[in-house]
C-alpha cells in the first residue's frame, strides 16, 4: 500500500512540472530522496548515439554509456529491466562510483523509440527485490506519459 501512495505522490509531482527537465530533475530527487540506502539516481538519455548523463542525484557520473555496454547500455540495448545484486559480480559493469554495489535500470521507450534508462544504484549488495522494482517500472510508465503528451 505504501507504494501505492508513493506512486501517486510521483505522479502528482511528474503533472506539475513545467518542461521535461524540470521533471526529470525532479523525479531523479523524489527517487533518491525517498529510498533509503542509494548512491545514485538519475537518468541516462539517448541521443541517437551513446547516452549520456541527464538529470540526477549522487556522485558525479559517467558522462557517455555505449549501447550494449555496461548495465544501463545492456538495460537499453534488450528494452528489458535489468537488476544486479552485486555488480562486482557482473561481467559488464562499468564502475561509475566504487561505492556501488547493486544496481537496477529501467529502459525508458516512448512511441517505441528508445529514449533513456533510470539506473538506481546501491551501496548495499542486493537492495532492489521485486517489489522495488516493481515500483520502479511503475513510476517510469508514468514518467512515460507525462513526456509523450
Amino acid at each position: 500500500m505504501k507504494n501505492l501512495e508513493l506512486l501517486k505522490t510521483a505522479e502528482a509531482l511528474l503533472l506539475e512540472q513545467p518542461n521535461e527537465l524540470a521533471r526529470l530533475s525532479n523525479a531523479s530527487a523524489f527517487i533518491f530522496e525517498t529510498f533509503d540506502r542509494l548512491n545514485w539516481a538519475g537518468f541516462y538519455l539517448w541521443d541517437g548515439k551513446q547516452l549520456t548523463v541527464g538529470p540526477f542525484q549522487g556522485k558525479v557520473a559517467c558522462s557517455t554509456i555505449p549501447l550494449g555496454k555496461g548495465v544501463c547500455g545492456e538495460a537499453a540495448q534488450r528494452n528489458m529491466t535489468m537488476v544486479v545484486k552485486d555488480v562486482h559480480q557482473h561481467a559488464n559493469h562499468i564502475a561509475c562510483d566504487a561505492n556501488s554495489q547493486s544496481e537496477v535500470v529501467v529502459p525508458i521507450f516512448i512511441k517505441g523509440k528508445l529514449y533513456g534508462v533510470l539506473d538506481i544504484d546501491s551501496p548495499v549488495i542486493d537492495r532492489f527485490d521485486s517489489e522495488l522494482v516493481a515500483f520502479f517500472e511503475h513510476f517510469v510508465q508514468l514518467l512515460i506519459k507525462t513526456i509523450d503528451k
